[in-house]
């Protein structure tokens, strides 16, 4: 009778869902993810009658659930005394049901905690099933939940839990109990942050920003730039409304239109907008030159792109737009002058009011933007990512990355980047968290001043724009980072060391590629490791294909949600190219050369076309470079290859320190264990060397720079 009215309250108070069963049968082991004081009732209302629950001391303290454990049988636990848990080995393998949250503990970020390898070590131990059970919502329970602070919760708010099909975590090969109890937590991890992904709705952008809009409140400022702009949720919404009715009138559904913005609250409405009618942003890189935007807008078919006078004017852009064939320029200050009457009413009396009946919600797995890649390597292409590309991997992230509505984001990535779009842009919008813009990550001085002056807390960049920042940066300008994630290149061990010395501050890294939207791995606060880019996503899936020549590791492919719908090519016009690779559809090759220790972190070990062959030997270009870095710390230097008759191929050095020898780069060699084959035939001195918008060195350029100084006659 208990029971019941305990399932009848949850389902009428908190409109409880429970999707799938427990199987009936056999040893089985039961867990869940802890957001609140109410996990224990939700779970005991549905699990069965027969089961053993192992409850944390600290649930313990809590009047109401001694009252409640005592129609349930139940062991305490202490998570100062772990070994406590071998004496459920026997109730597990008699064939009763044992229940338990292995993090220990009720969340206080919203986020998965610290777990504990007593669980899954007694999982593995008795062969038993693990069946995961997630709950989502119960963190926003008020009275029940630990989330403090900034965290918006809710008297009575929806909660949904999803039992999983059981599975088995196998004892690990290890030297020690030690070692094998610490990896069987690990699988334990691994295992309920895929569950928490996996049970998360799949939808559109445009939803998932109406939900944030509904859970956060229209009141709650959301994005500030440095144009003085302050926009809340509701401001948010009322110009992502106004503008995708203006783009509506120009385009029609499914259209791509081009957006030529910075960073700035108004391009966020725009792209919110342009979602809300179906509309496809193709985000044009800026900084790519009349050659390289033409290349964009025969590529997607853009008929129209959307751009600001202001941005022109300042960005000096002008005469690159104005060169621009075969497509029409519309400027967001004329646009916003043909918001008729009509329009201003159906916005105030109904879309406001309603937004989800106004609005056009896209498939989740329809396109939502087309990104270019950098062409570092070749010509870009355009990357057609989905809605759920976008979301599944900001989803992912949010599972493993300690990040909260308390936090505030500054993000100078441009627009145009995925890890600007991603992690600047959308990753805000749809989870709370407040958003500072600055339009340029090139001004190295200012960067960090914002970053102090707005009070955040988190920022991702690439090494590059780290390593100025930090050079120019006042030692108490990052004194409240809570976050500090490198990307889209090789982070150094200088530049982590600096940021550790200057500011105190844990400089972790990510990896990915603008066709995984972006993130395939990241170091976390929870698992780190020196010489790696972290743990691959939750859902994502690594495979390692052998190269000849190389060693260890292999080429780098992926499968998972967050990769790209397909290529666009300038060659073949909105033409998609779905992704596949020598393991089939949906594999992405990365063209990277990794290897997965034993622990399940990412190692890097190089870009397969920035391999050379000398004398038969596979030499990566990336160690080169580290030579050049050792000899000469101050100055910038990239490694190219070109061929040569007698050995295959043959490394040129550029570099922009006109002293460096090659005696120089033979004693750092030494100092780093590095090959004699690594040191460079030739050294060519450049005044500058070429680099992206992004802030990556320009190697197709500097290649054909590198010719031009070769074929010189006293070269």
């Amino acid at each position: 009778m208990l029971k019941l009215i305990i399932r009848l309250l949850l389902r009428l108070l908190y409109r409880l869902e429970v999707h799938g069963s427990v199987p009936p049968d056999g040893k089985t082991l039961i867990i869940g993810n802890h957001q609140s004081f109410l996990d224990a009732p939700i779970l005991w209302s549905f699990l069965p009658d027969n089961a053993l629950w192992v409850v944390h001391s600290q649930v313990m303290d809590q009047w109401v659930f001694r009252v409640l454990l005592k129609a349930a049988d139940h062991i305490v636990l202490d998570a100062k005394n772990p070994f406590a848990l071998k004496s459920t080995v026997d109730v597990i393998e008699s064939g009763r049901p044992v229940v338990i949250f292995p993090e220990g503990r009720v969340t206080v970020t919203g986020a998965l905690m610290k777990i504990y390898d007593g669980p899954a070590f007694i999982a593995a131990k008795s062969g038993a099933r693990v069946v995961p059970v997630i709950l989502d919502g119960a963190a926003r329970a008020r009275g029940f939940s630990r989330m403090s602070g900034d965290f918006e919760l809710a008297w009575f708010p929806k909660i949904r839990a999803t039992i999983f099909p059981p599975t088995v975590i196998p004892m690990p090969e290890a030297p020690s109990g030690k070692l094998r109890r610490r990896k069987a937590g690990d699988e334990m991890r691994r295992l309920l942050l895929r569950c928490l992904c996996l049970a998360r709705p799949k939808r559109s952008l445009h939803a998932a920003f109406l939900d944030a809009v509904e859970m956060h409140g229209r009141g709650r400022a959301m994005v500030e730039d440095a144009g003085g702009a302050r926009l809340t949720y509701g401001g948010l919404l009322k110009g992502s409304l106004a503008l995708g009715r203006l783009v509506s009138k120009m385009s029609e559904p499914g259209e791509v239109v081009g957006v030529l913005m910075p960073n700035a609250a108004a391009t966020l409405a725009l792209a919110l907008g342009m979602f809300g009618v179906r509309r496809i942003p193709a985000m044009l890189n800026f900084t790519a030159g009349v050659e390289g935007l033409q290349s964009a807008i025969r590529a997607a078919q853009i008929k129209t792109i959307l751009t600001s006078r202001t941005f022109l004017e300042r960005g000096k852009l002008q005469p690159v737009v104005d060169r621009l064939q075969d497509v029409r320029i519309v400027l967001l200050e004329d646009l916003r002058q043909r918001l008729t009457l009509a329009d201003k009413l159906w916005l105030v009396l109904y879309a406001l009011r309603r937004p989800t009946a106004a609005t056009l919600d896209p498939q989740p797995d329809d396109p939502a933007v087309v990104l270019f890649t950098s062409g570092s390597e070749g010509k870009p292409k355009g990357v057609v990512l989905s809605h759920w590309s976008i979301l599944s991997d900001i989803e992912q992230a949010l599972a493993v990355v300690d990040a909260s509505r308390a936090d505030k984001i500054l993000s100078a990535m441009p627009v145009f980047h995925s890890f600007g779009l991603t992690a600047g842009f959308m990753l805000p919008v749809v989870s709370g968290i407040r958003l500072f813009l600055y339009p340029s990550p090139l001004h190295y001085s200012i960067v960090p001043e914002m970053f102090y002056d707005r009070d955040a807390t988190i920022m991702f960049a690439t090494p590059t724009f780290l390593k100025h920042y930090a050079k120019r940066a006042h030692p108490y300008d990052f004194r409240r980072v809570r976050l500090l994630l490198a990307g889209a290149e090789k982070l150094t061990d200088d530049i982590r060391q600096l940021y550790m010395e200057k500011f105190g501050v844990r400089l972790l890294e990510g990896y990915g590629a603008t066709e995984c939207s972006p993130v395939i791995a990241v170091s976390t606060a929870m698992r780190a490791k020196s010489g790696t880019v972290g743990e691959p996503l939750p859902l994502m899936e690594c495979r390692l294909e052998p190269v000849p020549g190389i060693g260890e590791g292999g080429l780098l492919h992926v499968r998972g949600p967050n990769v790209m719908l397909g290529y666009w090519r300038e060659s073949n016009p909105r033409v998609l190219e779905p992704p596949q690779s020598i393991f089939g559809p949906g594999w992405y090759a990365t063209g990277d050369l990794a290897l997965i220790d034993d622990d399940g972190f990412l190692k890097l070990l190089g870009r397969v076309k920035r391999f050379a062959k000398v004398a038969g030997e596979m030499i990566s270009l990336e160690v080169v470079e580290r030579i050049a870095e050792t000899a000469s710390p101050t100055s910038v230097h990239g490694a190219v290859s070109r061929p040569d008759p007698a050995r295959g191929e043959m490394i040129v050095l550029a570099t922009q320190d006109r002293n460096l020898k090659r005696e120089h780069l033979q004693q750092a060699a030494r100092s780093l264990g590095a090959p004699e084959l690594a040191i460079p035939r030739r050294i060519v001195f450049v005044d500058k060397l070429p680099l992206l918008g992004t802030g990556k060195k320009d190697y197709p350029h500097l290649a054909q720079i590198v010719e031009e100084l070769l074929a010189q006659p006293n070269a």
